[in-house]
């Protein structure tokens, strides 16, 4: 069977740059950078004290997902089509959130099956 190489690929829904090309490169990508910031951020904080920075990433996900969810454009924010895109950022957002809270020592909500299975998983 003949290969056929790809002679362009198309943007994911909302790909396109929040601002025109002659806008220097981070305000055209304002949404990616403030994801990525809050995860640096959050992952900096962790650093000093392990729940609160996971909270920020979490939170950074999240925000992710809002971006996503609620505006037109979002540059490289755009991986996929929306609904797989604020999906995805919600889902390991609220996991990383939710795992967070759940963690030793003092855990701050206790939720049983998810409490065995990290049991289980922990040894």
């Amino acid at each position: 069977m003949p290969s056929y190489p790809t002679s362009s690929t198309a943007r994911p829904e909302g790909g396109e740059r929040t601002a025109p090309g002659s806008a220097p490169a981070p305000i055209r990508q304002w949404p990616l950078l403030a994801v990525l910031g809050a995860t640096l951020a959050g992952l900096l904080v962790t650093i000093a004290s392990f729940r609160p920075g996971l909270l920020i990433v979490g939170g950074a996900l999240l925000g992710g997902a809002v971006l996503r969810a609620w505006l037109p454009q979002v540059g490289m924010l755009a991986v996929r089509s929306r609904t797989t895109d604020v999906a995805t950022y919600g889902i390991l957002g609220a996991a990383i959130v939710v795992l967070t809270l759940m963690a030793q020592p003092d855990p701050l909500i206790e939720v049983p099956f998810l409490r065995d299975l990290l049991r289980f998983s922990a040894g």
